[in-house]
C-alpha cells in the first residue's frame, strides 16, 4: 500500500461502497422473488404473472452480473421461447404484439387447424 491510497482513503467511501452492495443485493433478491411469483402466475389463466415476471427479470438482470450470463445462455439455448421475454425487456415493450403472439400459440396447441379463427378473422379486419 502506498502513502497516497492511504491518504484518500476515507470512511465516508467505504460506507457509501457498502451501502451500494447491500441495495444491488436486496434488489436482485427482490428480482429473484418476483421470477418466481411471476412464474407462477404465469401458468394460471390469462397469464397474469407475466408482467410481475417481467418486472422481476429487469431488477435482477440490471444488478446480478451472474443472472445476466445466465439469462445470455438460455437466450442461445431456447431462443424462440425467450425472443417475446426480450421483447418485453425493451425500453419501448411491445406489449400488444407478443401479447397477440401468444394468443396466436395457444390456439396453435389448444385448437384444430379447421376449428382455429383468430387469424381468419384478424385477416378479414385488416382488409
Amino acid at each position: 500500500m502506498s502513502v497516497a491510497s492511504l491518504r484518500n482513503f476515507s470512511p465516508l467511501q467505504a460506507g457509501l461502497a457498502l451501502t451500494r452492495r447491500a441495495g444491488r443485493w436486496l434488489a436482485t433478491g427482490l428480482g429473484y422473488t418476483l421470477i418466481v411469483i411471476g412464474a407462477i402466475g404465469a401458468v394460471l389463466p390469462w397469464h397474469l404473472g407475466v408482467p410481475i415476471l417481467v418486472v422481476g427479470l429487469v431488477l435482477a438482470l440490471r444488478n446480478s452480473f451472474r443472472a445476466r450470463r445466465r439469462f445470455v445462455g438460455l437466450q442461445r439455448r431456447h431462443p424462440r421461447i425467450l425472443f417475446p421475454v426480450r421483447r418485453l425487456l425493451r425500453r419501448e415493450p411491445e406489449v400488444w404484439p407478443v401479447a397477440w403472439q401468444a394468443v396466436l400459440r395457444g390456439e396453435r396447441l389448444i385448437l384444430p387447424l379447421s376449428w382455429r379463427f383468430l387469424r381468419r378473422t384478424r385477416r378479414c379486419l385488416r382488409r
